[in-house]
């Protein structure tokens, strides 16, 4: 079985009294990009941490793991 990654762009959201609950109120995503390797996946989220909003701390990066596939038989 093959993980596949999706690495996402998010807007910050201020923090409020109730904290930040993704499943209620999930971030505004900016960019979503598929990976088939976590290691790639990891070369695309230090690609977007370099960013200047990521480096202001208005935007995040998240790295997801969204599931398996079998692999393709060769």
């Amino acid at each position: 079985m093959v993980t596949r990654y999706l690495v996402v762009l998010t807007d910050v959201r201020p923090l409020t009294n109730e904290g930040r609950n993704e499943r209620v109120e999930p971030e505004r995503r900016r960019q979503v990009v598929g990976a088939t390797s976590r290691d790639a996946a990891d070369r695309i989220a230090g690609a977007f941490a370099a960013l200047g909003m990521v480096r202001a701390g208005r935007q995040r990066v998240k790295v997801i793991a969204v599931g398996r596939r079998c692999p393709e038989p060769h």
